[in-house]
Formats: structure tokens, C-alpha cells, sequence
């Protein structure tokens, strides 16, 4: 009795991680406040300024993030007679993620497009004001969100304004004509901000349908070998003709090693099985293939060695579904998996 309950209790742990595998993503609506040093770009003459920044954003997919941002910054000009310089805009930035389990700090790449808007003040008579469009690339490190979030980016803005006074003009600030002829198509400045992130509302739980639930059977009759609680690790499944683990099974067997070290009298079987595509001979070396892999983990984790049986791997003999042995048929991703198999 005491040997099932443990068991039960370490396939529970491993079906929460599964039902928690099944949110991809944080989905919430989040605020951004960020502050950083604009370093002008120089023709202009202006000095560099640090800036803020507001926005609101959100995940879209695992991988992709939309935000919308309002910046400001009031750079000082070194022209002669400049009375005051203003720029202040707004931005749609979309980020590309790279975000590992095992990481705290994800990188990603910034692509942004937006509107910019100049006040420039000279002599009196001499002013300009206008709308102009503008382009982002930039790269960063972004937390994952729990009660606030942070955000590290370094990026190049580029204004399409050619309708700036020029400020090689100090000598007569009152050709404003010239003062145009003489201004560039455009310029670029480099922004360098931390922000954080602030979601709105509680993380959803996951709406899609949980994975098939961790299912509890007598296994198949070993010799020599006593009854076993087979518990099947939904979640930890490989591509086809692969051993390596996929990042979301990770999580699963992270837990599957708080278990094992919480109750140290567990013991198990590590076990491996393939789908019905191939040779039997190729198979059968493919599952142990993965068998070691989820065996390598575990030990790796702090599981003693001595706690673990095998690995072995059982090829295509104990199948879950039955499939015909054609492609595509036979590449049933739930014959290929890993069990530990509680003794």
C-alpha cells in the first residue's frame, strides 16, 4: 500500500506540471515605464538627453510581443539663438523572443516603425514643427512576468526628417531656406532604456484541453520482475527519430525529480518506447536512446543512480495505439514516450 501511494503521489506532482505545460504563454495586457540616455545623432547639434518612455503591450504568440509606446525627450541645441528642441513620439514595436525554461533573462529583437514629432525654437521668426516617420531595429534581455517584469534594450531609431533647420547656420540663422537646403534626409539616434513591466489582471489559467491524463495500469508481465505502478510522462515525448528532450518536457521531469527526492524510498524503473515506424531493431535502439536520456536527467537532478532502474528501452513492443505500420499512421506521438515504472 505504502508503495502505491507514493507512486499516486509522484504522478500527481507530474500532472500538475503537465496541466501547467499546457498554458504556452502569459497572455495578460501589460503596462511598460521605462527610462533611459538618448544619444543624439550629432548633425542635428543637439547634446544627449535621457528620455522616458509609457506603453501597453502583450504576448500574441510564446514567441511574438506587440507594444505600443509614447517616448518624449527635450535635447538642448549648441546652435547660436536656438531657444528650445523637443521630440516626443509614438512607436508599434514587435519582438521576437527567445525564451528557454531554464533561462530567468530571454533575449529578443525589436523591429519598430512610429511617428516623431520635432519643436525646434531659433531667433524669433525662426521655428519649425512637423510629423515625421520613423524606423526601430534594436535587441534586448526581458524577464518572465510574475507580479512585474523587467526589460534591458539598446536600440537605433531613425527619423526620416529633412525638413530640419540646419545647424551649421551660425552666421544667418535668419535664411531659413538655406538652413533647409543644407539639413539632411534624415537622422538616427541610439536609445538605451530599462523599463518594467507591469501585467493587468491574474494569469489565466489554461483554457485548452489538458494533455491526456497520466494513466495508472498494470504493465506488462517482466520476468523476475514485480507487479509495477506505471506512470506514463505526458509531456516528455520526442520527435520522430530523435532522443534529445524538448523544452517543454523539462518542466515535467523537474518535478518528477522534487518527487523522487521528497519520498527517498521510491524507487523506479526507467523505460523508453517508440512508435511503430521502422525497423524493430532501429527502434529498439532508439528507445533505450531515450530511456538514457530521461535516465541522465533524473541523476543529474539529484537522483541517486541506485533509485533508478535501466534505463531500458522496450522499441515498438508496447505500443499504447495501435497503428497501421505506414507513414503517416504509424507516427503516433503518444507511442513515443517514457514511463517510470514504480518497484
Amino acid at each position: 500500500m505504502n508503495r502505491k501511494l507514493l507512486g499516486l503521489a509522484l504522478l500527481a506532482g507530474i500532472g500538475v506540471a503537465q496541466a501547467a505545460a499546457a498554458q504556452d504563454f502569459d497572455d495578460r495586457w501589460y503596462l511598460t515605464v521605462g527610462a533611459g540616455a538618448n544619444i543624439q545623432d550629432h548633425a542635428r547639434n543637439t547634446d544627449d538627453v535621457p528620455f522616458g518612455t509609457l506603453g501597453l503591450g502583450k504576448f500574441l504568440t510564446p514567441r511574438w510581443s506587440l507594444d505600443g509606446e509614447l517616448n518624449y525627450q527635450n535635447p538642448s541645441s549648441d546652435a547660436p539663438g536656438a531657444s528650445n528642441w523637443t521630440q516626443y513620439g509614438i512607436s508599434l514595436d514587435l519582438r521576437r523572443h527567445f525564451i528557454s525554461p531554464t533561462r530567468k533573462l530571454n533575449p529578443y529583437l525589436l523591429f519598430g516603425i512610429g511617428d516623431e514629432r520635432s519643436e525646434e525654437g531659433y531667433l524669433p521668426g525662426v521655428d519649425r514643427k512637423g510629423d515625421y516617420p520613423a524606423a526601430k531595429v534594436g535587441v534586448g534581455l526581458q524577464s518572465t512576468m510574475n507580479r512585474i517584469g523587467l526589460r534591458a534594450e539598446l536600440a537605433y531609431r531613425y527619423t526620416f526628417d529633412d525638413d530640419a533647420i540646419s545647424p551649421t547656420l551660425a552666421k544667418n540663422l535668419g535664411d531659413v531656406a538655406a538652413a533647409k537646403d543644407d539639413a539632411k534626409s534624415g537622422y538616427g539616434d541610439v536609445l538605451a532604456q530599462v523599463a518594467l513591466l507591469i501585467p493587468l489582471g491574474q494569469k489565466a489559467l489554461a483554457v485548452a484541453p489538458p494533455p491526456p491524463a497520466p494513466v495508472v495500469r498494470p504493465a506488462a508481465p517482466v520476468p523476475a520482475a514485480p507487479p509495477k505502478i506505471t506512470i506514463d510522462l505526458n509531456g516528455v515525448n520526442f520527435d520522430t527519430n530523435k532522443a534529445t528532450l524538448r523544452p517543454d518536457a523539462i518542466e515535467i521531469l523537474d518535478t518528477a525529480s522534487e518527487i523522487l527526492s521528497r519520498y527517498p524510498e521510491l524507487r523506479v524503473e526507467v523505460a523508453g518506447h517508440t512508435d511503430l515506424c521502422g525497423e524493430a531493431g532501429y527502434n529498439q535502439k532508439l528507445s533505450e536512446a531515450r530511456a538514457r536520456t530521461v535516465y541522465d536527467y533524473l541523476v543529474k537532478k539529484g537522483t541517486a543512480a541506485s533509485r533508478l532502474e535501466g534505463p531500458h528501452g522496450y522499441g515498438e513492443t508496447r505500443p499504447l495505439v495501435q497503428t497501421p505500420q505506414t507513414s503517416p499512421a504509424c507516427k503516433n506521438e503518444t507511442n513515443r514516450r517514457t514511463e517510470l515504472n514504480v518497484l
